[in-house]
């Protein structure tokens, strides 16, 4: 009879423990994974006067939400050309690796290419799988593509995206679904709903970032438009309705904690319902949505939920289960990572 993990067993160093669980993450921007390091080497590629090291952390500083997205505005401002996108993805999949993610399921924001830079995106997604693949071969974690469309850009904005991510899902199978980020207050997901229906069509899979900065109405609008997934689901909680029908649909959230923390979403950790959304049966994941831009990790976050809310590792093994089945990986991949979790000591 197996022995019942406790993390009061001396034998057992919890961090490491968390480490070697097979864990899958399933929000994290590819663009937020920039550390100050990496932006260092982008500017020194891209300014007439690169950034310093101290220069480049400043730049992570924010107080608020909207403080955030303008401190990732300029971060990202320095993605100028697909090989700092190669550069970015390889570094991204080491680090994840480092933590133990076996498996990834990675945002592009697609709406930054084509509005920022004001070009085709190909160029782009050639050099992130260029990326993919040495980071895959070298590191072993795998990573599939969502693609993610600025809501606050507008619906027009977001059919040109995730028309274009129908068309490259035929030459590059990585790309497995589309999402919304950004300012939910300016792009309700209800405007989406069309575009989804004809994502779905195209054999994309549905997510939508909901409830983080607004209400649960957001939640509401997004489960509404077909999202088989919903990121933050933070507003969840003020609504008894709401968390009944997440319960029994099952619908897997993608939980960031201290990204809610740290960009003013919730105001702290103690008021934060990620236990309370397990202790109530729904489906929930960890994840790190922005690492450097919050100072934790993947790995950070497991440790974070075994410290700060009490889960057991047994329930830190159903977390990690938890992701593996709500990702999208093909039936033949989920189950074999299952087993890995399920037989992980």
């Amino acid at each position: 009879m197996a022995r019942r993990l406790s993390q009061q067993d001396p034998e057992i160093d919890v961090v490491e423990w968390l480490r070697g669980l097979p864990k899958a993450e399933l929000h994290l921007h590819l663009e937020g994974t920039i550390k100050p390091e990496t932006l260092v080497e982008l500017s020194s590629r891209h300014d007439a006067e690169p950034l310093t090291l101290e220069a480049a952390q400043a730049l992570y500083q924010y107080e608020n939400f909207l403080g955030f997205l303008m401190s990732f505005k300029a971060v990202t401002e320095r993605l100028k050309g697909p090989d700092d996108y190669e550069l970015i993805t390889y570094n991204m999949i080491r680090e994840l690796a480092r933590q133990g993610v076996v498996h990834a399921e990675v945002y592009i924001s697609f709406g930054i290419i084509f509005y920022w830079k004001k070009t085709d995106v190909e160029p782009y997604v050639e050099a992130i799988e260029r990326g993919r693949q040495r980071g895959e071969k070298d590191f072993g974690t795998t990573v599939l593509w969502i693609v993610d469309a600025v809501r606050h850009f507008g619906v027009e904005e977001g059919a040109r995206v995730f028309r274009r991510a129908a068309e490259l899902r035929e030459k590059y199978p990585s790309i497995v679904g589309i999402g919304i980020g950004g300012d939910e207050a300016r792009g309700p997901a209800d405007q989406f709903r069309e575009l989804y229906k004809e994502a779905k069509d195209a054999g994309l899979r549905l997510t939508a970032h909901a409830g983080e900065s607004v209400g649960p109405e957001s939640i509401w609008s997004a489960i509404n438009i077909g999202a088989e997934r919903i990121g933050h689901a933070l507003a969840a909680q003020h609504d008894a309705e709401l968390l009944e029908v997440l319960a029994h649909k099952q619908i897997p959230l993608e939980i960031n904690v201290t990204s809610n923390i740290r960009t003013g979403c919730c105001k702290a950790f103690e008021e934060h319902p990620v236990k309370d959304y397990f202790e109530s049966g729904l489906m929930i994941t960890l994840n790190s949505d922005d690492p450097p831009m919050f100072g934790s990790d993947l790995l950070g976050e497991y440790v974070l939920a075994q410290e700060q809310y009490g889960f057991t590792l047994e329930q830190m093994r159903e977390l990690a289960a938890n992701a593996v089945e709500a990702s999208f990986l093909d039936p033949t991949n989920k189950l074999a990572l299952l087993q890995r979790v399920e037989q992980y000591r």
